[in-house]
């Protein structure tokens, strides 16, 4: 939640040498306090700061007190002491490769269990994906999972991961991921009920995720709880369109991600894949 109603009229008043003042570092993500606008810190000067969202529009914006919002917090942005240096990151936190051309698509591939889930994984992994050829699939729900991977016909350089959702002992999930083995085929989940579970309460300003009695559907039961009023469609664009940084997920999605992408993309010392054991 935010310190104050930022709607009141002059709001900002009575935080007058309150607030703190927050260098404009480079991939700092701040929100306009007037217009809402969030996005990423790409230039700083002594009266001016450039912010980029995440359809890479940009916009300019004065240096002005308590004119912008970090995390919720009115803040002060400040001209960095020292020009940053050093190269530009991507949403991954990766080091961004700047005039990428699009390259054939390698062979190996990432599945995972739904559009949601891919289009998660496209905001944030998505520039380390293109810089190395990687196509990301769904599976439209895990239990296409054996029949996928016999299609697929995994094998050296053809190489497949898999991410699934409630990947714990015991769960349908588990059963079905131990159906498939291959040494060319690396399965990996995060604990969460949906891939919703895997943004950060923080990031959309509620204090955790609802619990959701059994026998009530999943999405439509955290809709209901957080009472937001609306589809499940444009509670997903709600919930995407509040993630801008990798750091904005929860570890227990950042890890099994960039497992996957290690093993389709990274050689052995032999000039091939490296071998990983199917996991579950």
């Amino acid at each position: 939640m935010y310190e104050r109603d930022v709607l009141a009229e002059d709001w900002r008043r009575p935080l007058r040498g309150k607030i703190p003042q927050v260098p404009a570092e480079l991939d700092l993500v701040v929100e306009d306090a007037d217009g809402g606008f969030c996005g990423a810190v790409v230039a700083c000067d002594k009266e001016a700061v450039t912010l980029e969202d995440r359809f890479g529009r940009r916009r300019l914006f004065p240096l002005e007190p308590a004119a912008f919002l970090l995390e919720g917090k009115v803040v002060t942005l400040v001209r960095p002491a020292a020009a940053p240096r050093g190269p530009r990151r991507s949403a991954s936190g990766s080091i961004a490769v700047e005039g990428l051309r699009a390259q054939v698509a390698k062979e190996s591939r990432i599945y995972v269990e739904g559009v949601h889930d891919a289009a998660l994984v496209e905001k944030v992994w998505g520039h380390d994906l293109r810089v190395e050829g990687v196509v990301v699939e769904y599976l439209e729900g895990v239990d296409h999972l054996p029949s996928i991977v016999e299609e697929f016909e995994p094998g050296p350089g053809r190489r497949l991961g898999v991410l699934v959702d409630h990947l714990v002992p015991g769960s349908k999930e588990s059963r079905i991921a131990a159906q498939v083995s291959s040494p060319h085929v690396l399965i990996v989940g995060h604990p969460f009920v949906d891939v919703w579970q895997a943004v950060k309460p923080s990031v959309l300003k509620i204090a955790s995720w609802p619990s959701v009695p059994r026998g009530v559907p999943w999405k439509e039961g955290v809709i209901a709880a957080l009472g937001w009023g609306l589809e499940p469609g444009d509670a997903w664009r709600r919930i995407l369109g509040s993630v801008t940084t990798y750091a904005d997920l929860e570890p227990e999605l950042l890890g099994p991600v960039e497992e996957l992408i290690d093993f389709v993309t990274v050689p052995g010392e032999d000039g091939q894949p490296r071998t990983h054991q199917e996991g579950s």
